[in-house]
Protein backbone atom coordinates (compact mmCIF):
# COMPACT_ATOMS: atom_id res chain seq x y z
CA UNK A 1 0.00 0.00 0.00
CA UNK A 2 1.20 3.72 -0.77
CA UNK A 3 1.42 6.32 1.79
CA UNK A 4 -1.74 8.68 2.48
CA UNK A 5 -1.04 11.54 4.03
CA UNK A 6 -2.86 10.72 7.36
CA UNK A 7 0.39 8.12 7.36
CA UNK A 8 3.04 11.04 8.24
CA UNK A 9 1.02 11.63 11.49
CA UNK A 10 0.50 7.91 12.29
CA UNK A 11 4.34 7.71 11.69
CA UNK A 12 5.12 10.21 14.34
CA UNK A 13 2.80 8.90 16.73
CA UNK A 14 4.52 5.17 16.69
CA UNK A 15 7.84 6.91 16.64
CA UNK A 16 7.07 9.07 20.31
CA UNK A 17 5.04 6.07 22.03
CA UNK A 18 8.45 3.24 20.58
CA UNK A 19 10.81 5.83 21.91
CA UNK A 20 9.01 6.28 25.31
CA UNK A 21 9.24 2.56 25.45
CA UNK A 22 12.52 1.72 24.88
CA UNK A 23 14.32 4.93 26.79
CA UNK A 24 13.68 7.18 29.45
CA UNK A 25 16.94 9.22 28.06
CA UNK A 26 15.09 12.37 26.78
CA UNK A 27 18.33 14.12 25.14
CA UNK A 28 18.85 10.78 23.21
CA UNK A 29 14.73 11.31 22.12
CA UNK A 30 15.42 14.44 20.60
CA UNK A 31 18.35 13.58 18.52
CA UNK A 32 16.05 10.61 17.44
CA UNK A 33 13.43 12.07 16.64
CA UNK A 34 15.59 14.89 14.44
CA UNK A 35 16.90 11.79 13.07
CA UNK A 36 13.11 10.70 12.35
CA UNK A 37 12.68 13.86 11.05
CA UNK A 38 15.43 13.94 8.76
CA UNK A 39 14.73 10.18 7.53
CA UNK A 40 10.53 11.07 6.94
CA UNK A 41 11.73 14.32 4.71
CA UNK A 42 13.79 12.51 2.14
CA UNK A 43 11.60 9.11 2.34
CA UNK A 44 8.21 10.41 2.90
CA UNK A 45 7.26 10.92 -0.78
CA UNK A 46 4.07 10.18 -3.13
CA UNK A 47 4.07 6.81 -3.91
CA UNK A 48 6.68 5.34 -0.86
CA UNK A 49 5.89 2.39 0.39
CA UNK A 50 3.76 2.74 3.93
CA UNK A 51 5.31 -0.88 5.60
CA UNK A 52 8.87 -0.14 4.31
CA UNK A 53 8.51 3.59 5.99
CA UNK A 54 7.11 2.07 9.25
CA UNK A 55 9.80 -0.94 9.12
CA UNK A 56 12.98 1.59 8.77
CA UNK A 57 11.55 3.76 11.49
CA UNK A 58 11.28 1.16 13.88
CA UNK A 59 14.65 -0.16 13.18
CA UNK A 60 15.99 3.06 13.45
CA UNK A 61 14.65 3.38 17.19
CA UNK A 62 15.51 0.00 17.94
CA UNK A 63 19.00 0.68 17.24
CA UNK A 64 19.76 4.03 18.15
CA UNK A 65 17.84 2.87 21.51
CA UNK A 66 19.80 -0.16 22.33
CA UNK A 67 16.72 -1.94 22.93
CA UNK A 68 15.94 -4.75 20.89
CA UNK A 69 12.17 -5.36 21.90
CA UNK A 70 10.35 -1.94 23.15
CA UNK A 71 6.88 -3.70 22.63
CA UNK A 72 7.71 -6.51 25.07
CA UNK A 73 5.51 -4.92 28.28
CA UNK A 74 2.85 -4.20 25.60
CA UNK A 75 3.28 -8.30 24.53
CA UNK A 76 2.91 -9.44 27.73
CA UNK A 77 -0.23 -7.44 28.34
CA UNK A 78 -1.42 -8.43 24.69
CA UNK A 79 -1.00 -12.29 25.90
CA UNK A 80 -2.90 -11.50 28.93
CA UNK A 81 -5.45 -10.02 27.40
CA UNK A 82 -5.96 -13.33 25.12
CA UNK A 83 -6.01 -15.66 27.90
CA UNK A 84 -8.84 -13.64 29.42
CA UNK A 85 -10.87 -13.52 26.42
CA UNK A 86 -10.10 -17.37 25.36
CA UNK A 87 -12.58 -19.22 27.22
CA UNK A 88 -15.49 -16.88 26.15
CA UNK A 89 -14.32 -17.00 22.44
CA UNK A 90 -13.98 -21.19 23.31
CA UNK A 91 -17.51 -20.46 24.81
CA UNK A 92 -18.80 -18.73 21.68
CA UNK A 93 -17.31 -21.19 19.16
CA UNK A 94 -19.10 -24.38 21.02
CA UNK A 95 -22.34 -22.56 20.55
CA UNK A 96 -21.60 -21.56 16.57
CA UNK A 97 -18.79 -23.46 15.32
CA UNK A 98 -19.26 -22.24 11.62
CA UNK A 99 -15.34 -21.42 9.28
CA UNK A 100 -17.54 -17.93 9.48
CA UNK A 101 -17.62 -17.28 13.92
CA UNK A 102 -13.84 -18.71 13.57
CA UNK A 103 -13.16 -16.33 11.26
CA UNK A 104 -14.75 -13.21 13.16
CA UNK A 105 -13.03 -14.11 16.10
CA UNK A 106 -9.32 -14.38 14.65
CA UNK A 107 -10.15 -10.62 13.08
CA UNK A 108 -11.68 -8.88 16.10
CA UNK A 109 -8.45 -10.48 17.55
CA UNK A 110 -6.75 -8.40 15.74
CA UNK A 111 -7.70 -4.88 17.37
CA UNK A 112 -4.61 -6.54 19.93
CA UNK A 113 -2.32 -4.19 18.12
CA UNK A 114 -0.91 -1.16 20.17
CA UNK A 115 1.37 0.23 16.93
CA UNK A 116 -2.17 1.01 14.85
CA UNK A 117 -4.89 1.79 17.89
CA UNK A 118 -1.92 3.22 20.38
CA UNK A 119 -1.28 2.75 24.00
CA UNK A 120 -4.39 4.03 25.43
CA UNK A 121 -7.67 2.54 23.60
CA UNK A 122 -9.53 -0.23 25.77
CA UNK A 123 -9.08 -3.61 24.44
CA UNK A 124 -11.52 -5.68 26.10
CA UNK A 125 -14.59 -3.16 25.48
CA UNK A 126 -13.71 -3.04 22.13
CA UNK A 127 -13.41 -6.73 21.46
CA UNK A 128 -17.02 -7.18 23.08
CA UNK A 129 -18.52 -4.26 20.99
CA UNK A 130 -16.92 -5.67 17.61
CA UNK A 131 -17.73 -9.51 18.14
CA UNK A 132 -21.90 -8.76 17.04
CA UNK A 133 -20.79 -6.84 14.07
CA UNK A 134 -21.24 -8.47 10.78
CA UNK A 135 -18.13 -8.70 8.41
CA UNK A 136 -18.11 -5.40 6.09
CA UNK A 137 -16.78 -7.51 3.08
CA UNK A 138 -16.93 -10.65 3.23
CA UNK A 139 -15.45 -13.91 1.04
CA UNK A 140 -16.05 -16.57 3.01
CA UNK A 141 -17.78 -18.78 -0.18
CA UNK A 142 -14.17 -17.94 -1.77
CA UNK A 143 -12.08 -19.27 1.25
CA UNK A 144 -14.06 -22.08 1.57
CA UNK A 145 -13.45 -22.98 -2.20
CA UNK A 146 -9.63 -22.30 -1.75
CA UNK A 147 -9.83 -24.67 1.02
CA UNK A 148 -11.60 -27.13 -1.07
CA UNK A 149 -8.95 -26.83 -3.80
CA UNK A 150 -5.80 -26.80 -1.71
CA UNK A 151 -3.98 -29.12 0.94
CA UNK A 152 -1.65 -26.41 2.13
CA UNK A 153 -1.89 -23.05 3.40
CA UNK A 154 0.48 -20.37 4.57
CA UNK A 155 -0.82 -18.53 7.77
CA UNK A 156 1.03 -15.12 7.69
CA UNK A 157 0.62 -14.06 11.57
CA UNK A 158 0.50 -10.47 12.92
CA UNK A 159 0.59 -9.64 16.73
CA UNK A 160 1.60 -11.10 20.04
CA UNK A 161 -2.22 -12.20 21.92
CA UNK A 162 -4.26 -12.38 18.36
CA UNK A 163 -2.42 -15.45 18.00
CA UNK A 164 -4.26 -17.37 20.74
CA UNK A 165 -7.48 -16.81 18.81
CA UNK A 166 -5.16 -17.33 15.33
CA UNK A 167 -4.67 -20.65 16.76
CA UNK A 168 -8.52 -21.66 17.09
CA UNK A 169 -8.70 -20.96 13.78
CA UNK A 170 -5.77 -22.49 12.63
CA UNK A 171 -7.31 -25.84 14.08
CA UNK A 172 -10.40 -25.47 12.35
CA UNK A 173 -8.35 -25.19 9.44
CA UNK A 174 -6.61 -28.37 10.11
CA UNK A 175 -9.91 -30.15 10.55
CA UNK A 176 -10.51 -29.33 6.65
CA UNK A 177 -7.25 -31.78 6.07
CA UNK A 178 -5.15 -28.39 5.34
CA UNK A 179 -1.48 -28.62 6.33
CA UNK A 180 -0.90 -25.23 7.95
CA UNK A 181 2.49 -23.44 7.93
CA UNK A 182 3.07 -20.22 10.02
CA UNK A 183 4.85 -17.59 9.18
CA UNK A 184 6.22 -15.72 12.40
CA UNK A 185 9.22 -12.68 12.52
CA UNK A 186 12.29 -13.12 12.40
CA UNK A 187 13.32 -10.44 15.30
CA UNK A 188 10.92 -8.22 17.43
CA UNK A 189 9.35 -5.46 16.01
CA UNK A 190 6.13 -3.37 17.59
CA UNK A 191 4.05 -6.03 18.99
CA UNK A 192 3.95 -8.33 16.45
CA UNK A 193 4.75 -12.06 17.32
CA UNK A 194 7.84 -14.23 16.64
CA UNK A 195 8.34 -17.91 16.66
CA UNK A 196 8.79 -18.35 20.61
CA UNK A 197 5.49 -16.32 21.28
CA UNK A 198 3.79 -18.73 18.96
CA UNK A 199 5.85 -21.86 20.89
CA UNK A 200 4.92 -20.33 24.01
CA UNK A 201 1.07 -20.95 23.07
CA UNK A 202 1.43 -24.07 21.71
CA UNK A 203 1.21 -23.17 18.25
CA UNK A 204 3.89 -25.67 16.85
CA UNK A 205 2.20 -28.36 18.33
CA UNK A 206 -0.57 -28.19 15.27
CA UNK A 207 1.65 -25.81 12.69
CA UNK A 208 4.40 -25.50 11.17
CA UNK A 209 6.47 -22.74 12.10
CA UNK A 210 8.87 -20.65 9.93
CA UNK A 211 9.71 -16.65 9.71
CA UNK A 212 9.95 -14.13 7.11
CA UNK A 213 13.56 -14.07 7.87
CA UNK A 214 13.69 -10.41 8.99
CA UNK A 215 11.95 -8.00 11.28
CA UNK A 216 9.35 -5.91 8.63
CA UNK A 217 6.33 -4.32 9.49
CA UNK A 218 4.14 -6.96 7.86
CA UNK A 219 5.94 -8.65 4.82
CA UNK A 220 7.91 -6.52 2.67
CA UNK A 221 8.99 -9.35 -0.54
CA UNK A 222 12.22 -7.70 -1.41
CA UNK A 223 13.30 -7.92 2.63
CA UNK A 224 12.12 -11.14 3.12
CA UNK A 225 14.51 -14.34 3.11
CA UNK A 226 15.57 -16.30 0.62
CA UNK A 227 14.02 -19.29 2.22
CA UNK A 228 10.63 -17.36 2.82
CA UNK A 229 10.59 -16.01 -0.84
CA UNK A 230 10.81 -19.43 -2.02
CA UNK A 231 8.19 -21.35 0.24
CA UNK A 232 6.02 -17.90 -0.60
CA UNK A 233 6.76 -17.87 -4.58
CA UNK A 234 5.84 -21.78 -4.23
CA UNK A 235 2.16 -21.42 -2.50
CA UNK A 236 -1.24 -20.65 -3.55
CA UNK A 237 -3.24 -20.33 -0.78
CA UNK A 238 -2.66 -17.56 1.54
CA UNK A 239 -3.76 -16.52 4.72
CA UNK A 240 -2.95 -12.91 5.87
CA UNK A 241 -3.09 -11.38 9.09
CA UNK A 242 -3.61 -7.73 9.97
CA UNK A 243 -2.67 -4.09 8.69
CA UNK A 244 0.73 -4.54 7.72
CA UNK A 245 0.33 -7.84 6.28
CA UNK A 246 -2.24 -6.42 3.80
CA UNK A 247 -0.19 -3.19 2.94
CA UNK A 248 3.02 -5.40 2.20
CA UNK A 249 0.68 -7.46 0.09
CA UNK A 250 -1.01 -5.00 -1.96
CA UNK A 251 2.27 -4.02 -3.17
CA UNK A 252 3.12 -7.86 -5.11
CA UNK A 253 2.35 -9.71 -7.85
CA UNK A 254 -0.55 -12.24 -6.65
CA UNK A 255 -1.48 -13.41 -9.97
CA UNK A 256 -2.11 -17.04 -9.49
CA UNK A 257 -2.47 -17.23 -5.90
CA UNK A 258 -5.52 -17.21 -3.54
CA UNK A 259 -4.95 -14.74 -0.84
CA UNK A 260 -7.01 -13.49 1.68
CA UNK A 261 -6.67 -10.66 4.46
CA UNK A 262 -8.48 -10.92 7.63
CA UNK A 263 -8.57 -7.96 9.59
CA UNK A 264 -9.93 -5.13 11.34
CA UNK A 265 -9.69 -1.41 9.94
CA UNK A 266 -7.78 0.50 12.46
CA UNK A 267 -6.82 3.82 10.38
CA UNK A 268 -8.26 6.32 7.65
CA UNK A 269 -6.08 5.06 5.21
CA UNK A 270 -6.77 1.54 5.12
CA UNK A 271 -10.23 2.48 5.16
CA UNK A 272 -10.00 4.54 2.37
CA UNK A 273 -7.57 1.81 0.53
CA UNK A 274 -9.75 -0.75 0.83
CA UNK A 275 -13.06 1.20 0.48
CA UNK A 276 -14.41 0.74 4.02
CA UNK A 277 -15.25 2.26 7.50
CA UNK A 278 -12.61 2.69 10.04
CA UNK A 279 -13.26 -0.46 12.93
CA UNK A 280 -14.80 -2.28 10.33
CA UNK A 281 -13.80 -6.17 10.07
CA UNK A 282 -13.19 -7.87 6.89
CA UNK A 283 -12.62 -10.99 5.19
CA UNK A 284 -11.27 -9.89 1.47
CA UNK A 285 -10.09 -12.07 -1.17
CA UNK A 286 -7.08 -9.88 -2.67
Amino acid sequence: MKVYYECGACFLRQAREAMDLATDDNELKIDLMEDIFKFLAENYTKGASSNKLGSAMHRMIKEKTNCNDPYSKEKVLGNKIALEFLPIAERLLEEDDTLENYIKIAIVANILDFGALGLDFDPQKFIFTNLDKDLAINHIDQLKSSISNHSDVLFLADNTGEIVFDKLLIEKLCSFGLNVTVVLKEKPILNDACVEDAQAIGLDDIATLTTFGTDSVGIIYDEVSKDFKKLFDNSDFIIAKGLGNYEGLTEINLEGKDVFSLLCVKCSAVSKDIGVDERENILLKL
